[in-house]
């Protein structure tokens, strides 16, 4: 099976049901050196030399000064350059004394996305497009249930009015293992991660909790997004 074609129609259909792309969109990937972002920006690139709709499409790598998270910036730089993309890399950093009431992870996101914001602002792109897919939806509709008591998740397209700019979020129709098998299928070079605070979040217990679900009841993925339906029935936001 070609994976790329499947994620690519998937995609597709995320940009048509949820609007996430307009005529005249330039719209900003945030490249981590993951699979799912190296994913987003090769498909994000090579839709838009597609007729409809017209958009354009930078790239942005950020460097965290202060966590050794390594990526090969020269690979992610030439693969930008293969899909005819240019790659931004710019650099940021936190406290992790700053405040205590939030977790290294939360604080180092929370720098990361404000840095896309700034550098989208500062390349007059419209909107920001994440590498976040279905698997990352479900484990967050999870956490919010259990550690927030709201059955909530992130949705395709957050239209944010304080910073007028937009998130879009093109793979949240595709599972996490399709991804992967993309990646083997383009051979995408792993990189290095040796984050000090990666064990320090609650994510890998929701993982292997949607696991054991799925094991469980194998249509567990369509029963929780038709929860996350009725919860936000007048909201169109969420993918069904």
């Amino acid at each position: 099976m070609q994976y790329k074609e499947k994620i690519r129609k998937q995609m597709g259909k995320a940009i048509k049901d949820y609007h996430l792309i307009e005529d005249g969109d330039k719209i900003l990937v945030g490249l981590s050196g993951g699979k799912d972002s190296l994913a987003l920006l090769e498909l994000l690139a090579a839709q838009s030399k597609i007729f409809k709709p017209r958009f354009t499409v930078e790239a942005a790598y950020v460097r965290m000064r202060n966590i050794p998270y390594q990526s090969d910036e020269e690979y992610l730089s030439a693969f930008a350059t293969r899909q005819g993309i240019t790659l931004h890399i710019v650099e940021t950093a936190f406290d992790v004394d700053e405040n205590r009431q939030k977790t290294p992870c939360f604080l180092c996101s929370w720098y990361r996305r404000k840095k896309l914001f700034e550098t989208a602002k500062t390349l007059a792109c419209n909107k920001i497009a994440l590498g976040h897919h279905k698997d990352d939806l479900m484990q967050t509709a999870l956490m919010n249930l259990t550690f927030n008591g709201r059955l909530d998740s992130m949705p395709p397209l957050l239209k944010m009015d304080k910073f007028d700019m937009t998130i879009i979020r093109p793979l949240c129709l595709v599972r996490e293992n399709d991804l992967r098998k993309m990646a083997e299928e383009q051979q995408y070079q792993q990189q290095i991660k040796q984050c000090p605070y990666e064990h320090d979040t609650r994510r890998k217990d929701i993982q292997e909790i949607v696991s054991r679900l799925e094991e469980i009841n194998p249509e567990f993925e369509y029963s929780l997004l038709h929860a996350l339906k009725n919860n936000n029935v007048n909201d169109n936001s969420h993918p069904l």
